[in-house]
């Protein structure tokens, strides 16, 4: 039998690995947190939980680019053969994953480098992650007041408790940074939330009084890798801030039942057409 993984202790943790981060399953995360509201729903959070996913080449660019920038992470290393198909290529591809390093060719390598200078050139983002200013992957733990459940967040980069005001800086990659496809990104993958979260994290592990912001610092995978630095505006972070508190009570109501529920478990989800197209039949056929 497995023992169980010691929780890590509450505060902030400078040298916390991502393994050990992400073992803690009596936490709750930003990402889990988004994971728990519609469209998903806390089964399918429990089974991502329980079961990690795969890695993939979306994964591996968005890894490798974070350790080229930030300075922290896994290997990076570059197999090389032309085509991964042959059981040279295959063996050494999993090998590499094996030890726990992320696997490139050499383009995606010179790629993630190029990333890497570009941000080095962008006066915002190079002064945001000013090595002589923060660290990277900086852990912390707290406890949530209203409901006792642990929360958790890992950060990108946090500066170094400087007088005025916080700025957490999180990395992105997109394959578009332009303001409208971010604003599409913000809805579907919740940042708005995750700004929330880290901000609120700030204040729980007392970093940098209650006025401290996230950024996003977004950079597009394909030449000239240009990069965004986007904030939030006031009803975008209401938002965030709302259904972060529904995902934090749904956590906390389904740990103490230990009931995870997907969609309909117990009655029918009745479902109207999508505006657009209620509003398109019904001047049609009613």
């Amino acid at each position: 039998m497995t023992a169980a993984v010691e929780a890590p202790a509450l505060g902030l943790h400078e040298d916390l690995s991502n393994e050990d981060y992400h073992a803690d399953k009596t936490s709750l995360s930003s990402s889990g947190a988004r994971k728990l509201l519609p469209p998903s729903c806390p089964a399918k959070f429990r089974y991502e939980q329980d079961n990690p996913q795969p890695s993939s080449k979306t994964f591996d660019y968005g890894n490798a680019a974070h350790k080229k920038v930030l300075g922290n992470g896994p290997e990076l290393v570059v197999i090389e053969h032309d085509a991964w198909t042959t059981n040279d290529a295959k063996s050494e591809v999993a090998e590499a994953r094996k030890r726990g390093a992320i696997p490139l060719k050499q383009h995606e390598m010179d790629m993630v480098d190029a990333m890497a200078e570009a941000i080095r050139k962008h006066p915002l983002a190079a002064a945001l992650l000013d090595p002589a200013y923060g660290a990277p992957e900086q852990s912390g733990f707290w406890i949530d007041e209203a409901t006792g459940i642990r929360r958790r967040v890992r950060f990108d980069w946090l500066p170094s408790i400087q007088s005025g005001r916080l700025i957490i800086p999180d990395y992105k990659t997109a394959a578009d940074a332009s303001e409208e496809a971010m604003q599409k990104d913000i809805a579907k993958y919740g940042y708005n939330q995750q700004a929330d979260w880290y901000e609120d994290a700030a204040r729980a592990l007392d970093l940098g009084g209650d006025d401290a912001e996230m950024l996003l610092i977004v950079q597009e995978k394909k030449p000239p890798y240009l990069v965004n630095v986007i904030g939030f505006e006031f009803f975008s972070r209401e938002i965030g801030r709302a259904k972060n508190r529904a995902a934090i009570e749904k956590f906390a109501e389904c740990t103490a039942s230990g009931h995870w529920p997907g969609y309909a478990d117990d009655n029918p989800n009745y479902l109207a057409l999508p505006g657009y197209a209620e509003n398109r039949d019904k001047e049609i056929y009613l």
